[in-house]
């Protein structure tokens, strides 16, 4: 068939794969929100947050309303979100947030993917102080809008940055006013296409192209885990 073939049929099958990933996590989501606040996306926030960002993955409706289902199922009885600290290859340290129905797996599978790294889990809240988390959201740009007007705008609602990267708006506040900075983008007109928390370096460290080989063969192994939503590192 050729090398056009192949290179098309990789690139297809790494999507699939990434796909099938990451609806489940993103269900997950969706599921644990609906069990703490309700099925309605409209009367729960945290819902609709999760839906927006499933719908932003491509997340196709009928996996969404079946994770929203789930919530009064059994399978969600014991679905929760936790997270593990750890320091990795080169001192590199790293943030794990998980989502899970069994924290004895995820934490015997965390532990595993940094011992056999050569690193190590850490005391959670060890490595508190050294991320800030922020509220980021991701917003698509408005035809004549002006940033630094917008800017002026959310600095009330506790916006810290705000960039604009190839007609995409980011805008950054911390943790504690995610849902200020979310209804002012709203009043603006604004729309959202994802948001969340997120953690950030507050003293990023270089690391060589050699040592980043090995770290990133560790963070693949924990971000190809089921359970495992998200990876930060104070990687610059």
């Amino acid at each position: 068939m050729g090398r056009a073939f192949e290179y098309r049929r990789a690139t297809k099958e790494k999507r699939w794969d990434k796909m099938s990933k990451l609806f489940p996590k993103l269900g997950k989501l969706i599921t644990i929100a609906a069990k703490e606040g309700g099925p309605d996306p409209e009367m729960n926030s945290h819902l609709r947050n999760a839906i927006m960002n499933a719908k932003a993955e491509n997340m196709p409706k009928e996996n969404i309303d079946n994770a929203i289902k789930r919530a009064s199922g059994k399978d969600a009885e014991s679905m929760v979100e936790v997270v593990y600290e750890g320091k990795g290859p080169f001192g590199v340290l790293v943030f794990v947030e998980c989502a899970t129905d069994n924290t004895t797996r995820t934490v015997a599978n965390v532990k595993s993917y940094f011992n056999k790294a050569g690193g190590s889990l850490v005391t959670n809240g060890s490595l508190e102080f050294m991320f800030s988390r922020k509220a980021v959201f991701e917003c698509n740009m408005k035809e004549g809008l002006d940033i630094e007007e917008l800017e002026l705008e959310l600095i009330d609602a506790g916006l810290e940055e705000i960039e604009l990267i190839e007609d995409i708006i980011y805008t950054y506040a911390d943790y504690t006013n995610f849902g200020q900075l979310h209804d002012a983008l709203e009043a603006q007109g604004i729309e959202i296409v994802k948001s969340g928390l997120q953690r950030f370096a507050n003293s990023p460290v270089d690391f060589s192209d050699e040592q980043k080989i090995e770290i990133d063969k560790m963070i693949d192994k924990l971000e190809d885990d089921d359970d495992v939503q998200a990876v930060y590192t104070n990687i610059a």
